[in-house]
């Protein structure tokens, strides 16, 4: 089987968790993460990397990602400034199935500073393994990537 491959990112206060994920194999067995930095916690700014990764899934280089700074907002507003982006700054498993099922969200931001390490597995987890439901919402993302 394929392994699905998911970009990530971080900031420097996202770093830790972001390494945690690429060095835990066991947690996402079925993912392999394609890392698009930072390579060490020094002090970063999170729009270079949330601009980096959205440029890439644009270019088709995985059909999804995941950001993760201090409190995952900084990287949410960044990324959907992209069209065709739809970021999801979840906080608990339930939003994150949501975000997947209603939203069909494609780039999911977290937060490192403000959820414990346990809930933010539990919330890619989460992402990870839910589908769009399309149907009724369909209509709705349409309009999200429409032109303003």
């Amino acid at each position: 089987m394929d392994k699905k491959k998911i970009l990530i990112a971080s900031d420097h206060a996202g770093f830790e968790l972001k390494e945690k994920f690429l060095k835990s194999s066991n947690l996402f067995p079925e993912v392999e993460f394609l890392d698009l930095g930072p390579k060490d916690g020094t002090s970063v700014d999170y729009p270079d990397f949330a601009k980096k990764l959205s440029l890439e899934l644009l270019k088709g280089r995985a059909n999804e990602g995941v950001l993760i700074c201090g409190s995952g907002q900084g990287m949410a507003i960044q990324a959907n400034r992209f069209k065709g982006i739809r970021a999801a700054l979840c906080w608990n498993a339930a939003v994150a199935k949501l975000s997947r099922e209603h939203n069909n969200s494609n780039v999911l931001c977290l937060a490192s500073r403000v959820v414990d390490e346990k809930t933010n597995i539990e919330i890619l987890k989460t992402w990870l393994d839910t589908q769009f439901l399309g149907g009724r919402h369909l209509a709705r993302v349409e309009k999200i990537d429409s032109p303003l």
